[in-house]
């Protein structure tokens, strides 16, 4: 059996996410009680408010914090993964387990990148769209055809098969949506984010981060980490080779479900789920029904993990 670990990225946040296994399990809270923040985070993980949480600039820190005290627990458990990934912010909890960055220094990381992207671009300007049912390639298509008429529209997010992401203005965004529903996308729907994350409006912001991960303490991962510029494993031969991969990041395509395919091909059958939300599960599930996957939300989710691999 091989195993991955996957981490949730932002928009899986919920009031009260970690909270069982911070009054479960005693390593959980020692980590929990441990992070420091210009906020309090323990606070607004478990009890919110949902508005606040939903603000990209506290909501990228606590989904790290809530993702990395899950974590904890299934460390206890002798449950180990052997590769790892996470959608956007979550591949910094996939670096933090990887043994690149400690789980303060990623707080520290993910808390500054979170305001620098809630106040990358002026608001209303920009903004992001699911498009459901409809191929990259005709995706990929309209945005071309967006792109001619010297507007930014590009593809966030390859989420999985009939779920892609377009980020770019509000303009192009509302040209393109009678285009992809032409072409037969099932629906495109508006998403509920600040601004267009994962677009080359993003490059100063990009810069930005590149400052403050050269002023953090990393360190070179100690197991492969698929990364979502690539969608695979990249070659780090230094911090710097890092740096370069997270300022990419943000500017760029997420590919997730390259991702998964390429975990599959390099032998990975099981994943596993890890932070608040189920929505890599069901990225895993549409990309591939035979492997097995995992979606660790509660204690009772991994007592239930624990009990199928010890069969």
């Amino acid at each position: 059996m091989t195993t991955a670990f996957l981490f949730a990225g932002q928009g899986s946040q919920i009031v009260g996410m970690a909270r069982d296994f911070y009054d479960h399990c005693p390593e959980s809270r020692e980590l929990m009680d441990s992070f420091t923040c210009d906020y309090d985070i323990k606070k607004l993980c478990f009890e919110g408010p949902q508005e606040t949480l939903n603000d990209t600039a506290y909501a990228q820190s606590s989904i790290v914090a809530a993702s990395l005290t899950i974590l904890e627990a299934i460390k206890t458990k002798g449950i180990q993964g052997d590769v790892c990934a996470g959608l956007s912010l979550g591949e910094y909890s996939a670096l933090c387990y990887a043994g690149a960055m400690d789980a303060q220094s990623a707080i520290d990381i993910v808390r500054q990148r979170g305001i620098l992207m809630a106040n990358a671009l002026p608001a209303g300007t920009t903004g992001m769209s699911a498009v459901l049912g409809l191929s990259a390639e005709k995706i990929e298509e309209v945005c071309k055809e967006i792109q001619s008429k010297g507007l930014v529209l590009e593809i966030a997010n390859y989420n999985c098969p009939g779920q892609i992401v377009v980020t770019g203005q509000k303009e192009a965004l509302e040209q393109a949506e009678a285009l992809l529903m032409e072409k037969g996308a099932r629906r495109v729907l508006p998403l509920s984010v600040s601004g267009a994350f994962h677009s080359s409006l993003l490059q100063d912001a990009s810069l930005e981060l590149e400052r403050v991960l050269q002023q953090s303490k990393l360190s070179l991962p100690k197991l492969s980490v698929y990364h979502n510029i690539s969608g695979d494993k990249e070659t780090v031969n230094s911090t710097e080779d890092l740096i370069e991969i997270l300022k990419q990041q943000i500017c760029h395509s997420v590919r997730f479900e390259q991702t998964i395919r390429n975990m599959i091909r390099d032998g990975v059958d099981t994943f596993v789920e890890i932070g608040p939300g189920k929505t890599l599960s069901g990225f895993v599930r549409k990309v591939d029904r035979s492997v097995k996957v995992y979606t660790i939300n509660t204690v009772k989710d991994l007592e239930g993990m624990v009990e199928a691999w010890n069969k």
